[in-house]
């Protein structure tokens, strides 16, 4: 395990990090106090990405992302991966872990994608039974992301803060606010996403994260926007996190750009540009 240097995330700008940008991330020039990964990249048992998380983590505060434990799946969660998970933040003993709102397995078979749940009661409960069960394990509390969503399911029996409410209060997990996602959601859905922001209960919100999105046009003409995370963040997004913080105050917040990753220029430029936001409340 790391030493036991206080690693929390500070209410600053930090960017997913990527093996490429490490030789200039350790030359001293990032604009940045922390780095996100993503866990399934770091389950491996050696080699050069462990060997650079281990050099980077004694340097700045690491989240861990997860992407692959079906929180809202309803089959329990997979062992070998949550084994996996808990040696991870075990030896890595990381700022933050946070996982998403979405469910991507199904007896025994992986989707590379996350997909969307209905919020019903059964659904809330198995959510907040499988948080449980990862915070038991894992022996930290987790952070619930917010997702991006494109259509509303008809057997739906409660919106989307009252049900992530209720998972934080019966878990007494914290909450991931993804910034993007509300947009994208607010965009396809048709509601406002400021209105959404002003319901959220931001005083259980650990991380904030903003990314890229796609926009395409279904056959009537309407503009349908996709959670990609392989372009800048968008103005109206930097809009919305710019009233975000006004209403919360800072929090770390996250560039999220995981597809046709950029340069580490441009990239910095983005953590810059979430650091003049957050130095205006500061």
């Amino acid at each position: 395990m790391l030493d036991g240097t206080d690693r929390s995330l500070p209410p600053a700008p930090g960017v997913g990090y990527k093996p490429q940008h490490f030789a200039q991330i350790m030359a001293g020039v990032a604009p940045v106090q922390w780095f996100e990964i993503h866990a399934e990249n770091y389950m491996g048992a050696g080699g050069r990405p462990l060997a650079q998380l281990r050099y980077l983590a004694e340097r700045f505060a690491i989240s861990v992302h997860g992407v692959g434990l079906s929180i809202g799946g309803e089959g329990p969660l997979d062992k070998d991966h949550l084994s996996r998970l808990a040696h991870l933040c075990d030896w890595l003993n990381p700022a933050s872990f946070s996982e998403h709102l979405a469910w991507s397995s199904h007896e025994g078979v992986f989707l590379n994608d996350l997909l969307p749940l209905p919020y019903t009661a059964k659904t809330l409960a198995q959510v907040c039974d499988h948080i449980d069960h990862v915070q038991e394990v894992l022996h930290r509390p987790m952070l619930l992301e917010n997702p991006s969503t494109y259509l509303a399911f008809s057997e739906t029996e409660m919106d989307e803060i009252t049900f992530l409410s209720e998972i934080a209060r019966r878990t007494g997990c914290g909450l991931l606010l993804d910034v993007n996602n509300v947009f994208v959601s607010a965009t396809n859905q048709g509601f406002q996403p400021l209105e959404y922001i002003r319901r959220f209960p931001l005083e259980k919100v650990g991380e904030i994260h903003l990314g890229g999105h796609d926009e395409d046009r279904a056959d009537c003409g309407e503009v349908l926007l996709i959670d990609a995370h392989g372009t800048a963040v968008a103005d109206p997004v930097w809009s919305l996190f710019a009233q975000t913080i006004a209403l919360g105050g800072p929090k770390p917040s996250l560039i999220e750009w995981d597809n046709d990753v950029p340069d580490w220029d441009t990239l910095a430029a983005e953590a810059t540009q979430a650091a003049h936001v957050l130095d205006l409340v500061a």
